[in-house]
């Protein structure tokens, strides 16, 4: 986990100390006694374990991180943002097997028939409060489905992370430039309290160019090496209103929008200077909309029938649209467009209880949960070409032949409605002074996907036959955790504690995987399976930490083993209704073993000096076919060394990765992608001018300072390279400049 400078860490515990209001002649309310944010216990109550660590906003800002590929490049060693489907992958697992929450509400993996991008990284950094990463699946005993990588927690601002102790407002401003997709970016927030009610309004926008890379062939189609040129924009706003009835109950309202706009002009691949699509009539472009409603409770007051209750009742909907715009030059001649959209719209209420007790020597913290969840899917290619209307046989021929693969203005799934009922329950019982910690809990969950009849589906080129069943099943998640304290506040690392836990998870099947079906008779057929079983797995984490904020750390050992992975197979060769590619379905079929080491640690070796680090190694198994895993990062290591006063500080960082050789054949004798070893350095400086009298910093950080080639083996697709090998290299030296306000 990174640490700040001593300075950085005085004024983070400043701002924590910011008080709740309270009525007029009662003492004021501490914050803490609501607010689980800041440097609080790291996941909170239902994500806090040995293996989840902790970034607050302070953090983030120290190290520019702006991105899910900036924190496993300055932070998290191990973890990697996977751009080709949008996801984060952790112990080298991705996909629909890591859960993402904001706010603790579950974000959908929203996968299309034809693209294979999620949206899993729907939220600006800069509206963040906390980012916790829960490594592994004992985080599926309180959130379910879909951690059996691990999750990635965050939350977003409240009005009391900006108002300091004593005061009835505060602002935060922050603008620069990165150098890496060229990019623009700035945030503001404002946040004040009109005797019980705070107030909190947060906005901000990136607007950038593509990604850089280490290619330079400028050349059109599979040879070239530069990245496409490409434009975003970006922007969030957040809005909140917390309303304390009194010291004990705090009601809560907040809304949120974020969206983004990427748009590609192809110069690979897909074009040619003489064929069907040519460069500067290709372009491709995905939107990304996440709308959000909640209200929500918290309640604390310990001693009483309950310590601490807290629920969201929600609304939110996620739509993500896959792009193209293109003009045909030689098969179909005409314009050629495709807007594949899919939007879920979901509402949902969340909540936990807290009591803590005694019965003879044991001490108890008991914590009762549901998630209850309904949502509805709907998935739509609209698009235009030039094709004319089909004939009464079904079939284009002659000239018209390709026109069977335009397959468009459409449903590929039938509109799906689905439910979840989640129960869970953990109980930490403490012996020996609560020095000897058992931790039994379960989470009991039952989920249903129905798909509902629509005109865009039964009508579809597919030609489908009825509708699919329903697909309902249940699933247990237990977790058991032992932790015992060696030494408590012992000269030198102060605390040191073993650990021990064993967790089940599962992944319910996405409707994609169960209902998607594009194709059609005389072409092929890509469809779904209705009877996919959930993803189960079944792992253990053996470890210890020590130490505290001034010297401290962990070492932890994971081995998990999985069954019944979905994975996309062919089920029948090319031959005749789908003469072209024959038919490809989703089997559970792969069983599978991830097994690896993780290190984290700190010290604070003298006055405002700070050495920190992190280190992963991950080794995974095919157990069918004996092969590896290609989702499965190299060995990778973070190691900083800061200096920090009140005035201004400096920080020297290094990533380091080993080659990674451990690669298994995809198709035929093509292998997954073999990565080099790298080491990459990185410096920033910050300053603050006039500490005394504003909140002013300015942030200067160059990363990969010796402008290394290099490739993050993760991020590289499977199967064969549609380019030449620079193209998929990651970026050289790049340069990063912030401002950043706050009274």
């Amino acid at each position: 986990m990174v640490l700040l400078a001593s300075a950085a860490q005085a004024q983070q515990q400043n701002r924590g100390a910011s008080a709740a209001p309270s009525p007029a002649g009662e003492a004021p309310v501490v914050l803490d006694q609501i607010n689980v944010q800041g440097g609080g216990v790291p996941g909170g109550a239902l994500l806090s374990g040995p293996t989840t660590t902790r970034t607050t906003r302070e953090e983030l800002d120290r190290e520019q991180i702006q991105s899910l590929t900036d924190l496993s490049n300055r932070v998290e060693a191990g973890i990697t943002f996977n751009r080709q489907n949008n996801t984060l992958n952790i112990r080298g697992l991705d996909g629909a097997r890591v859960l993402t929450t904001i706010d603790g509400i579950r974000q959908p993996f929203l996968v299309d028939t034809r693209v294979n991008r999620g949206g899993s990284n729907a939220f600006d950094f800069d509206s963040l409060s906390t980012l916790d990463l829960l490594r592994g699946g004992s985080g599926a005993s309180t959130l379910g489905s879909g951690a059996l990588g691990g999750a990635l927690a965050v939350r977003t601002l409240d009005p009391e992370d900006l108002i300091k102790s004593g005061r009835s407002y505060g602002a935060l401003a922050k603008t620069g430039y990165d150098s890496t997709d060229r990019a623009w970016f700035g945030s503001a927030a404002a946040a004040a309290r009109l005797n019980n009610t705070w107030f909190l309004l947060q906005g901000g926008f990136r607007d950038g160019h593509e990604i850089d890379s280490k290619g330079n062939v400028k050349t059109i189609g599979p040879t070239r090496t530069a990245p496409n040129p490409a434009d975003f924009n970006q922007y969030n706003i957040l809005a909140k209103v917390h309303h304390y009835v009194d010291e004990v109950h705090r009601f809560g309202l907040t809304g949120e929008l974020f969206k983004r706009s990427d748009r590609v002009q192809t110069r690979t691949n897909a074009v040619s200077l003489s064929g069907n699509f040519r460069p500067g009539s290709y372009e491709t472009g995905e939107d990304i909309e996440r709308n959000r409603v909640s209200l929500s409770y918290d309640y604390k007051l310990p001693g009483s029938f309950l310590d601490e209750a807290h629920a969201t009742l929600y609304w939110q909907r996620l739509k993500r649209n896959d792009l193209v715009s293109a003009w045909r030059y030689t098969s179909i001649v005409g314009p050629y467009g495709r807007d594949n959209q899919n939007e879920e719209n979901a509402y949902g209420f969340n909540g936990y209880v807290l009591k803590n007790f005694q019965t003879g020597v044991l001490s108890h913290r008991v914590t009762l949960g549901t998630e209850l969840r309904m949502s509805s899917l709907e998935q739509y290619s609209a698009g235009i070409d030039n094709c004319p209307p089909k004939p009464a046989s079904g079939r284009y021929t002659g000239a018209f032949t390709t026109c069977n693969n335009l397959h468009t203005n459409q449903a590929d799934q039938p509109k799906v409605d689905g439910k979840l009922i989640g129960l869970y329950a953990h109980d930490e019982i403490g012996l020996l002074d609560n020095r000897l910690r058992i931790t039994p809990g379960v989470r009991f969950d039952w989920y249903e996907e129905k798909p509902q009849a629509t005109a865009a589906y039964t009508l579809g080129g597919s030609q489908p036959v009825g509708l699919p069943p329903s697909s309902s099943d249940s699933a247990w998640s237990p977790r058991l955790r032992l932790e015992y304290d060696i030494l408590k506040n012992a000269p030198g690392v102060k605390d040191l504690t073993v650990f021990a836990q064993w967790s089940k998870t599962f992944r319910a099947p996405t409707a994609n995987e169960l209902y998607g079906r594009f194709g059609g008779p005389g072409t092929y057929l890509r469809t779904g399976d209705p009877t996919l079983r959930p993803e189960i797995g079944n792992g253990i984490d053996v470890g210890l930490r020590f130490g505290d904020r001034q010297l401290g750390g962990s070492v932890t050992y994971f081995h998990s083993n999985y069954r019944n992975f979905i994975e996309q197979v062919q089920i029948a060769p090319p031959g005749g209704l789908y003469p072209q590619g024959g038919i490809v379905s989703f089997q559970n079929i792969n069983r599978a073993e991830i097994q690896g080491i993780e290190l984290n640690g700190r010290y604070a070796f003298a006055p405002n000096w700070l050495v920190r680090g992190s280190f992963a190694y991950t080794r995974g198994v095919n157990k069918d076919t004996d092969t590896f895993l290609n989702s499965i990062p190299p060995m990778q290591g973070i190691v900083a060394v800061a200096y920090g006063t009140d005035r201004w500080g400096a920080e020297v960082s290094a990533k380091l990765a080993g080659k990674r050789d451990d690669v298994a054949a995809t198709t035929g004798t093509t292998q997954g992608f073999r990565a080099p070893g790298y080491a990459i350095f990185n410096a920033t400086a910050w300053w603050r001018p006039v500490p005394q009298i504003a909140d002013l910093e300015l942030q200067v950080g160059v990363y990969n300072i010796f402008d290394r080639k290099y490739w993050d083996a993760v991020n590289v697709p499977t199967g064969v390279l549609a380019q030449a090998r620079d193209y998929y290299s990651e970026p050289g030296r790049t340069v990063k400049a912030t401002l950043k306000y706050q009274f």
